[in-house]
């Protein structure tokens, strides 16, 4: 048999009385619970898939840990070193890399570029094969065939590439930016052009081998920096610890979290202050049950009144009215939940979210709902709701039934 505070509860919900204003309000505390609920989910499933794409994007393109010397020279025993660095555990790769700024030049003009010498086994070589969308990565370490020219080749970016009007099979011309002579440009060729979706690295990135890299720059076959993949790069401070113990301290260690704590620290600060704000606007919807019960409060005054009469008690008369804006706030936040779910697939079918890629990096942010921060995002929803039935619950099971039936 159901409880007659449900019962009652339920009813006055459904009342269709001639006073019809606290059922209104109830329908727009309802609709802003739902609307405040599925908010805060999409904010926080765009700040999830920011994160997610930048993090996805810079652990692709970039080492999990970079060893360089403590004394900031050039690694002249790179190939010895990353031998000891493979032995390391949780290490998956090690090799050589270059890093040297440069203009290219090409058909229709110039640009700004990153050299970026890497060895063929080397754990960036891997993913630049998959981001290629033009030519092939592979040809960069191929041996020259008969009727090949001897320049050295290179892959670039594809906004780098747009910019310059370069293409696979087209030659441009790269300056040092340590050079202080204009005929110290060397002419390459480019074999292949690719597209990882960051715009930093697609604007800017020439991918050529170390040897080439070495040459080019007329300096001695040494390494910038050692970029080693670890197997775990959320476990990259333990693997950092045991090279540093490893290595001693002529060597220095830069991980991917510090590399790139400024960005991480600014979207998490970002994703708090938007839960916060939108927090803000469900504790208003949550109002608007507080106000739906007070006007359903006077409009019962007289059924309340008799209900004390016929023996209810004064926590049976509070029960009533807590369980009404509850059961409101149940309905407003999992319909937030169904809605704010809906949103984030719609929003990654059809990728409605599209930034501009040279202003955030990346051109699509996918919507990662969490069914963890969903239902979080829930339980506030219906815990404030039931936290604004405490007042006019409680007048409700203080008012004097003598007094309330003399009065009527």
């Amino acid at each position: 048999m159901m409880p007659y505070e449900v019962f009652l509860a339920l009813r006055y919900l459904r009342s269709r009385q001639k006073r019809r204003l606290a059922r209104v309000t109830a329908l727009l505390a309802m609709l802003g619970i739902t609307m405040g609920v599925a908010a805060l989910i999409v904010a926080m499933a765009l700040a999830n898939g920011f994160r997610d794409e930048m993090r996805a994007k810079i652990l692709q393109g970039t080492s999990h840990l970079t060893v360089l010397r403590a004394d900031g020279r050039p690694v002249e025993d790179h190939a010895k070193l990353a031998e000891r660095l493979r032995q390391i555990d949780g290490v998956v790769s090690a090799s050589a890399t270059t890093y040297d700024g440069a203009l290219a030049r090409g058909p229709k003009g110039s640009s700004y570029a990153v050299l970026r010498g890497v060895e063929q086994q080397s754990g960036q070589a891997t993913q630049v094969k998959k981001w290629v969308v033009e030519g092939s990565f592979q040809q960069l370490f191929a041996p020259l065939a008969m009727y090949e020219s001897t320049l050295p080749k290179a892959v670039i970016g594809a906004d780098l590439a747009a910019r310059l009007g370069a293409s696979n099979g087209t030659m441009i011309e790269v300056l040092p930016a340590n050079s202080s002579s204009t005929n110290a440009a060397r002419r390459m060729n480019v074999v292949g052009v690719f597209r990882s979706g960051l715009f930093e690295y697609d604007s800017t990135w020439i991918y050529v081998a170390f040897d080439a890299a070495t040459s080019f720059t007329a300096s001695a076959p040494a390494a910038s920096v050692m970029s080693v993949q670890v197997r775990d790069p959320n476990q990259v401070k333990e693997v950092a610890a045991s090279v540093r113990n490893a290595l001693g301290n002529d060597y220095n260690t830069i991980d991917w979290q510090q590399a790139n704590q400024p960005l991480f620290t600014a979207l998490a600060l970002e994703r708090r202050m938007g839960v916060f704000v939108i927090g803000l606007i469900i504790a208003i919807a949550a109002l608007n049950i507080m106000t739906m019960l007070i006007l359903v409060v006077v409009e019962r005054r007289r059924d309340i009144a008799i209900l004390s009469t016929l023996g209810a008690t004064r926590r049976g008369v509070m029960l009533v009215f807590v369980i009404e804006g509850a059961v409101v706030g149940a309905i407003g936040a999992l319909s937030g939940v169904l809605l704010g779910l809906a949103l984030c697939f719609i929003g990654n079918r059809y990728k409605l979210v599209s930034l501009p890629a040279d202003v955030y990096s990346i051109s699509h942010v996918p919507l990662n709902a969490n069914a963890r921060e969903a239902l979080l995002a829930a339980l506030v929803a219906f815990g404030l709701s039931v936290l604004a039935t405490i007042y006019p619950a409680r007048n409700a099971a203080r008012m004097r039934p003598v007094e309330v039936l003399r009065d009527a």
